[in-house]
């Protein structure tokens, strides 16, 4: 049975686990080529959960070739914007094209606003903001030369109210929700459509190491904000499969006529 991006190739960073390697498997199952970078490195200081690694990197790998599609999936740091572009213009010339992009690399730490350090601040910024403007960069004239395509860019909750005790991370997503709507309008003359997901609570590595005893403290320091973001639902967060789902969606011909649309996978968090 074809699938809906049959045919079609796209560009996902931080690939090598979560969401990431959620959308790498889910576009290959719908037909999707993958071409996909990720740090697999030490992340900056401060983030409180443990870094990929290469060999979550190959997993990914692995699991797109299971579905029958070609992975093309490097090391390289989206703070880097040559190596950004180099890993883009090698897949699209391996692969033939680049028809959808997912920027969905970023970082969290959570932190009271009389900690946060410049420091925080900048690595934050750095690839949370300027990691997703390099992508759409360095992919935009590949989808151009197709004749037009996708770019999702993931923001978060916090990216349309507020993750108490995350200063950065929420400045950052913000500015996400922003930058789609910039480039939807400047890039609509393409036919590249630009929309932004904005997931709550997600189960994925994100939530290990001792990113939960480093909520626990900052909400500790203001317990009455500590309830913002519960969801609605009886579930408290989504399955990274569950983001991946959307995400195919906005790449495929059924929203077609869908751009600078900003979509809340939060089970109801972002109005409690």
């Amino acid at each position: 049975m074809a699938g809906r991006l049959d045919g079609k190739t796209v560009f996902i960073t931080g690939v090598a686990r979560g969401q990431g390697r959620a959308h790498a498997v889910r576009f290959a199952a719908e037909g999707a080529d993958v071409i996909g970078i990720d740090l697999a490195a030490p992340l900056p200081d401060g983030v409180p959960y443990d870094s990929a690694t290469p060999d979550d990197l190959d997993q990914t790998r692995q699991l797109v070739e299971q579905q029958g599609r070609r992975a093309l999936l490097t090391q390289a740091d989206v703070r880097d914007f040559d190596a950004v572009r180099h890993a883009v213009d090698e897949g699209a010339a391996a692969l033939g094209r680049l028809d959808a992009v997912i920027a969905n690399a970023g970082i969290c730490i959570p932190i009271t606003w009389d900690e946060t350090t410049p420091e925080i601040m900048d690595a934050t910024l750095d690839i949370n903001v300027k990691g997703v403007w390099h992508t759409v960069i360095a992919s935009a004239p590949h989808l151009i030369a197709a004749g037009g395509g996708s770019m999702t860019l993931i923001s978060s909750y916090a990216g349309k109210k507020v993750q108490p005790f995350m200063v950065p991370y929420t400045t950052s997503k913000h500015a996400i929700t922003g930058m789609t709507r910039a480039f939807a309008a400047e890039l609509g003359k393409n036919d590249i459509r630009v929309n932004s997901i904005h997931p709550g609570g997600v189960a994925t590595p994100m939530g290990g190491g001792n990113m939960m005893d480093a909520i626990a403290s900052t909400n500790a320091t203001n317990p009455k904000l500590a309830a913002m973001g519960t969801s609605f639902l009886n579930k408290g967060y989504a399955e990274p499969e569950e983001i991946a789902n959307v995400a195919v969606f906005l790449a495929s011909d059924e929203a077609r006529f869908i751009t600078s649309e900003h979509v809340s996978v939060d089970g109801g968090a972002q109005h409690f």
